[in-house]
């Protein structure tokens, strides 16, 4: 029970502190000029959230009921992850394209949104040192690739809740959620950077603005900049999923059997 609630704990320090890390721009006050000051303010709390996240790393993976096997699974989906990531950026595709959530989205799906969490964010971190892609964006990209890993178990729970049995119908709901996430990615992460950048003013971040004013300017912004860029990774999920979902989740389903990973412990804990 203690262990359960200091990781459930952990998992939600360590989410609140993501979510902050993109509002903590936003909530300068009216001619204050706090803006410019919490950009300077950044990198100190990009390495901060950066050292919070690999802490929280290590923790699962000594402290959550892992085998070694299962360890190296998550190892070798990682490195396939990053290797995939790799050929992504040295050959790009339509749009923000991204093979790497279809495996992040599954292992969350078919293991439980801790696994998930794990492999999309070390998925960002392995693949960045890769790639040379090291920088102040690394750790919000950590934290939602991370959120879309360990968002992947409410997929298995309206399965569960449905009780339909039917693997088109996983892969029906996998692909809305790959296609919502498509999206949903590109427009989180954007916040790191939007609120320094400058543009037309009905796209453009100020701190004397409402909320009402900053969530329509965002959203002006996110259409005007991103949308179609997002479309290439909304689409890309979905028939990632619809194509190669059938055999991957028999792969990763084959190995929970025979690492003896809990399908049960998932069920009843979520995480």
């Amino acid at each position: 029970m203690k262990d359960r609630f200091l990781n459930v704990l952990i998992y939600f320090l360590t989410t609140g502190l993501g979510v902050f890390a993109y509002v903590y721009p936003l909530l300068g006050t009216p001619g204050s000029g706090s803006t410019t000051a919490r950009q300077n303010d950044l990198p100190l709390m990009m390495a901060v959230l950066l050292a919070l996240c690999l802490l929280v790393l290590i923790y699962e993976i000594q402290e959550w009921r892992l085998n070694n096997k299962l360890i190296a699974l998550l190892g070798v989906l990682i490195a396939m992850n990053a290797i995939l990531r790799f050929f992504e950026m040295a050959l790009p595709v339509f749009g923000g394209f991204s093979p790497v959530f279809f495996l992040i989205i599954l292992t969350g799906y078919v293991f439980g949104g801790r696994m998930g969490f794990l492999m999309g964010a070390l998925t960002m971190l392995v693949s960045a040192l890769i790639t040379g892609g090291v920088g102040p964006w690394l750790p919000n990209q950590m934290f939602t690739a991370g959120w879309v890993g360990m968002s992947a178990f409410l997929v298995r729970r309206i399965v569960l809740w449905s009780k339909i049995k039917n693997p088109k119908f996983e892969l029906i709901l996998l692909a809305l959620f790959g296609l919502i996430w498509g999206f949903g990615y590109g427009a989180i992460t954007n916040l790191w950077f939007w609120p320094f950048i400058a543009g037309p003013q009905n796209q453009s971040f100020s701190s004397a603005l409402n909320l009402t004013t900053t969530l329509k300017n965002y959203g002006v912004y996110y259409l005007a900049t991103s949308s179609f860029w997002d479309l290439g990774r909304a689409v890309g999920n979905v028939v990632m999923v619809t194509v190669f979902g059938m055999a991957a989740l028999k792969t990763l389903r084959r190995f929970q059997t025979r690492f003896n990973f809990s399908h049960h412990a998932v069920d009843q804990e979520g995480l």
